[in-house]
């Protein structure tokens, strides 16, 4: 059974950090590229970054890029998200994902950017 676990969420004040990590059980997690995406309040599931399988590359789209940095450790089936120089518009539940269409997603953490 596939397992994703994220944790680290939290609320925090604007051009804060914090750190996402996603623990994954249940696959061969070393062999597939893997996801963050987010869902803020009555929008709908947004990519948020991908990163391949070993970790060579990484990819964000526009809103994310230059502040989010997605990193894996393959060793101990963890994912990770370091968001910095947070928004308001970043308030979201944060997902681990198979896929950056989130159809295969763990259970998500909040995250809160507010002052």
């Amino acid at each position: 059974e596939v397992r994703l676990v994220e944790s680290g969420g939290g609320v925090v004040q604007p051009g804060g950090s914090l750190r996402l990590s996603c623990v994954a059980s249940g696959f061969d997690f070393s062999t597939l590229a893997m996801c963050w995406v987010r869902q803020a309040p009555g929008k709908p599931l947004e990519w948020v970054a991908d990163i391949s399988s070993r970790g060579a590359a990484t990819y964000y789209p526009e809103s994310t890029k230059g502040r989010f940095t997605i990193s894996r450790d393959n060793a101990k089936n963890m994912l990770f998200l370091q968001m910095n120089s947070l928004k308001s518009d970043d308030t979201a539940i944060y997902y681990c994902a198979q896929d950056r269409d989130g159809l295969v997603r763990g259970q998500g953490t909040q995250v809160t950017v507010s002052s």
